[in-house]
């Protein structure tokens, strides 16, 4: 696996992001058309069809969402605990979620001072990140 840095740290699978995305707004848009041009005795099944698209559309939606947030509940707690055994406190409570999600991948030695920097200067996630100096990767995303 490569080592994880600022430039390649974000996880893209196509097979989701794009064939899984054309594929449900292809299955939505076709089962639309179908039902604005189907004969009044099969409005009932090209209704359904439409049905079952938006409930592709929901279950994809909320199926990456809802990872997503156990995700950043773990991350929360991760970091919680890695502040208070790096620094005897808990984290600043004034640091919003995406700060802490981006001090994840700051080594122990600059964990500190960039946690204290974040809240100090409102430092965005972005920022954050291209301020880590030595990149800790995290292998086990969703």
């Amino acid at each position: 696996m490569q080592e994880q840095n600022y430039k390649n740290h974000t996880r893209y699978i196509p097979a989701w992001h794009i064939v899984t995305t054309l594929l449900i707004c292809g299955l939505l848009g076709g089962s639309i058309f179908n039902l604005m041009n189907t004969e009044p005795s099969n409005h009932y099944s090209a209704a359904l069809i439409v049905l079952v698209a938006i409930i592709f559309v929901l279950v994809f939606w909320y199926a990456r969402w809802f990872a997503i947030r156990a995700q950043d509940r773990a991350i929360r707690a991760e970091e919680n605990f890695r502040c208070y055994i790096l620094t005897g406190k808990p984290l600043n409570p004034a640091l919003r979620l995406g700060q802490i999600i981006a001090l994840r991948f700051a080594s122990d030695a600059e964990y500190a001072a960039l946690a204290e920097r974040a809240v100090k200067e409102n430092l965005s996630q972005k920022q954050i990140k291209e301020a880590i100096q030595n990149w800790k990767g995290d292998y086990h995303r969703v």
